[in-house]
């Protein structure tokens, strides 16, 4: 007998339109840029895409995925950016590593929500070789090249918060093969490895160039990842809270800017959560109210000491990450704790 898809849950009205507007920038062919006529990146491309997922909207989310699949290259990995506009496209020819394997989150999101075995299928070929195409450039220390060139030579330092998404996506990937009867041993093996060199080798990361310490994503990422039990989590973030966030306004993308990023406080809505901090969640995601358009889309940041909305652009990855952090906090689809366990290293 097949399993009868869920019935999605009526959105909030701010939420409905919030996904709305992620609908009216998507393209005929699936593509989903950060605004009208801007770039596309892949990972943003999947943000807005699970966005989608949330609202109930999963034709367009699956045709996002589709798009992905067309424009794979024949290496498995995608172009960190795309410039598309009417009636020409060009890209970077640059390949950003946790970009490329952020497809494997997205897929798995959207079963969880659907549980839709023929999409899984059709998309497991897309993520194999999507994963598989990272996994080459992961050093015997287990971190991962945070980029591969137009040569394929991957870029000799790797990136946490980069490294972090990677281990999610790899724990997304073995649980979609896991799933279809596939074997997933190589990606279980290669994410332990990169859980290893994440909690225990942080000289593997920032080798080259000056710490991303300064970064919130660097703060909370491990978090998201999966690598810190609750008390630790919690530990973690009481420490540069004050650091990072900004009372009423938000959470700052760097400590030494007076710049606050609703990405960013969507993002810390859900490592908030996951630590067992789920009021505190609450008072933070409130605070991304006042950056929301009429609509429906948010604002990308705001430099509080100039009272500057910046940069005027409300991007379609915002909206997915407000999407992804409502239904976080109010379990509004069965792909809520996603990013809120711990990853299944090994399994």
């Amino acid at each position: 007998m097949n399993q009868v898809a869920p019935i999605p849950l009526p959105l909030p009205a701010d939420l409905r339109q919030t996904a709305d507007y992620i609908r009216r920038t998507q393209r005929s062919d699936g593509a989903i840029p950060w605004f009208v006529d801007g770039k596309l990146d892949p990972w943003d491309h999947t943000e807005a895409a699970m966005g989608l997922s949330i609202a109930g909207d999963w034709r367009a989310a699956e045709n996002a995925y589709l798009w992905l699949a067309r424009q794979q290259l024949e290496d498995g990995s995608w172009y960190a950016n795309y410039f598309l506009s009417e009636g020409e496209s060009s890209h970077s020819q640059l390949r950003e590593t946790n970009f490329v394997a952020y497809v494997a989150t997205g897929v798995w999101h959207h079963f969880l929500i659907t549980r839709d075995k023929k999409f899984l299928r059709t998309l497991y070929p897309c993520v194999k070789k999507a994963l598989d195409f990272v996994l080459r450039y992961q050093s015997e220390h287990g971190e991962i090249a945070w980029a591969v060139d137009s040569q394929g030579v991957g870029q000799d330092d790797a990136l946490l918060t980069a490294c972090c998404s990677i281990l999610r996506s790899l724990d997304c990937a073995a649980k979609i093969a896991r799933s279809l009867g596939h074997d997933h041993s190589l990606w279980s093996e290669s994410a332990v490895k990169l859980h290893q060199a994440l909690c225990y080798k942080p000289h593997r990361f920032d080798r080259t160039w000056e710490s991303k310490r300064r970064f919130s994503m660097d703060w909370y990422y491990p978090i998201l990842a999966g690598i810190q039990d609750q008390q630790t989590a919690q530990i973690r973030l009481q420490q540069r809270w004050t650091e990072f966030v900004e009372p009423g306004l938000g959470c700052r993308c760097v400590s030494d800017e007076p710049w606050v990023t609703m990405a960013e406080t969507c993002e810390l809505t859900i490592a908030l959560i996951a630590s067992g901090q789920r009021e505190q969640a609450r008072a933070l995601f409130t605070t991304l109210a006042q950056w929301r358009d009429t609509d429906g889309g948010y604002w990308t940041g705001y430099v509080f000491r100039d009272s500057v909305i910046w940069p005027a652009e409300k991007t379609t990855w915002t909206a997915g990450a407000v999407l992804l952090a409502a239904d976080a906090l109010l379990n509004l689809t069965a792909a809520h704790s996603l990013f809120l366990h711990p990853v299944e290293v090994g399994v």
